[in-house]
């Protein structure tokens, strides 16, 4: 990498438009004293690094402080399950980092300045700005159903302009870029090192998404930083004449305010490799040479027909769409249960699966929490029967060793199905009831999973409440009823009083079709979701 031409890496002005709280945070939240100092954990962290293509262990750039800079939504629709899958992910590595003693500086942008945008709006007759705006709340909302943190800063492209044209100023008077007409592109030929990061050879490289063809460029993949004002599109004065950022650019300069330009993990979806993220890296080099990231993280596709989800190719599913239908958390654990690099295919037996478990999950805790709240014992490590004491054990150290592996989170859910079957059997058997120091041992598996679930993000705050979404979620989906559900369960009732076996079978497979699940007990007959039974069958059908 040429870095003859660079004199001084200038420190970016806050944007006017952020609060003067959050400005003295801003660049220093990873690097200021604190009265409380952060935790150094003992356990290693190892993360697939894009850059070096092959895990790493993690090391941060300031012990026991983190800094992370994900890039956010282009805001002008609904957002798709796509992107439910990119910020699930790093809610999971924010979750992780914090949960084990990190302190986290987590920023996520808002591109809310953009081509698609301003298509959109002159759709719909609406200002660009004003439409992205509402756009952003929704994208908020859906992270709040899919029991995402919130980051620690948000930015938006049309408060940041000042930083924007400071760092283009900066790779201007470093010899990286050039103007044309108002135009400013920059000179990937001046950057030899461009393309490390994805792979791809110089002579290789496109043009890339967003960025038109233009006969002016000195190399038809060189980008734009800077884009002259085009009638009835919103525009900013720049020392280049009015005018708007170009895609890249944006998270340089925003990552950099927030962050510096050497910071921890810069994240994403493995769709922003080439050209967005190794255009981010031209430009903060040739900005400072001091630009640094440690991880370069990369989440998979979510496909549908093994074809990549997304909005150009039109066969995606808003994450509205999917929760019309299905619980929040179901949708999280259906994210989850596929490891976050690996593509997942999205389809309604996966959902339903996925539901089903987290019935499962929450009715076992649920049950748990009855028990548990009719007696009150002391928990004392001496307490636990051995073969509890193993379980736990087993469990908490195939949880740390996997999460901590880069975030295996299906290895650490298939682990759960064993101290929650210990549960359900010290519940509901007749073995599991006369068992010796039965309430100690539920009361410390209960608490384990509870703290598992709450790194994995899968804690409600009332498991009832949750249960009881599930339910009608589920009648939803089968096109029924509670009351024809419970008017059903009598019909059967009757009929199995009455010897009439058939019918008494054939109501619980129409139920079953659809659905609804019948579980009959001592205490008479009662339902619960389950995956309808022609995506039963689908799921044992050899592929």
């Amino acid at each position: 990498m040429a870095t003859t031409l660079f004199k001084f890496c200038k420190p970016f002005a806050i944007p006017i438009r952020i609060p003067t709280k959050r400005s003295l945070i801003i660049r220093t939240c990873l690097t200021s004293s604190s009265s409380s100092q952060p935790c150094i954990p003992s356990h290693k962290l190892w993360l697939y690094n894009t850059m070096s293509k092959n895990k790493q262990e993690f090391k941060p750039k300031v012990e026991g402080k983190v800094g992370m800079y994900v890039c956010g939504v282009t805001a002008y629709d609904l957002s798709h399950i796509g992107h439910a899958r990119v910020y699930v992910t790093f809610d999971l590595l924010y979750r992780y980092l914090r949960h084990f003693g990190y302190q986290v500086c987590y920023v996520r942008n808002f591109t809310d300045v953009d081509d698609k945008i301003i298509a959109r709006a002159n759709e719909l007759g609406e200002d660009p700005i004003s439409l992205s705006r509402r756009y952003c709340e929704e994208f908020q909302r859906d992270m709040v159903y899919l029991h995402c943190l919130p980051p620690s800063f948000e930015p938006r492209v049309s408060d940041h302009m000042l930083q924007i044209i400071d760092m283009i100023k900066q790779i201007l008077n470093n010899g990286y870029a050039y103007r044309i007409d108002g135009d400013v592109y920059f000179n990937i030929d001046k950057f030899p090192e461009y393309g490390r990061l994805s792979g791809r050879k110089l002579e290789d490289n496109r043009a890339g998404e967003r960025v038109v063809v233009d006969s002016r460029k000195k190399n038809p993949a060189d980008f734009a930083l800077w884009k002259s004002a085009k009638e009835g599109e919103p525009f900013w004065e720049s020392p280049w004449g009015p005018g708007r950022p170009g895609w890249h650019i944006e998270c340089s300069a925003m990552s950099a305010a927030y962050l510096g330009y050497s910071f921890d993990i810069h994240g994403g979806g493995v769709d922003l490799v080439f050209p967005h993220h190794e255009n981010e890296i031209a430009q903060s080099c040739a900005a400072c040479n001091q630009s640094n990231i440690s991880y370069w993280i990369h989440n998979g596709f979510v496909t549908v027909d093994s074809e990549k989800m997304s909005k150009s190719l039109g066969n995606f599913f808003t994450i509205r769409q999917v929760l019309d239908l299905y619980h929040p958390l179901a949708l999280r654990l259906f994210l989850m249960g596929t490891h976050y690099r690996s593509p997942i295919n999205y389809s309604d037996v996966q959902l339903e699966s996925a539901s089903d478990r987290i019935f499962y999950i929450y009715q076992a805790l649920h049950d748990c929490e009855n028990v548990l709240s009719q007696n009150d014992v002391a928990i004392r490590v001496d307490s636990i029967p051995h073969d509890i004491a193993c379980c736990i054990d087993s469990f908490q150290d195939i949880f740390m060793s996997a999460i901590s592996d880069d975030l295996l989170t299906p290895v650490v859910l298939a682990a759960m199905s064993e101290p929650l079957k210990t549960i359900n059997d010290l519940l509901h058997t007749r073995k599991g009831k006369k068992q010796e120091l039965r309430i100690e041992s539920l009361t410390a598996l209960e608490k384990i999973i509870r703290n598992v679930l709450t790194v994995l993000g899968m804690m409600p705050q009332s498991y009832s409440e949750v249960l009881q979404q599930l339910r009608e979620k589920a009648l939803k989906r089968a096109k029924i009823t509670e009351d024809q559900v419970l008017k059903k369960i009598e019909e059967r009732t009757a009929a199995r009083r009455n010897k009439e076996f058939e019918k008494s079978d054939a109501i619980r497979k129409d139920l079953a079709v659809v659905g609804i699940a019948l579980m009959d007990s001592a205490d008479g007959t009662t339902w619960r979701p389950a995956v309808p039974l022609a995506l039963q069958e689908q799921q044992l059908s050899p592929m």
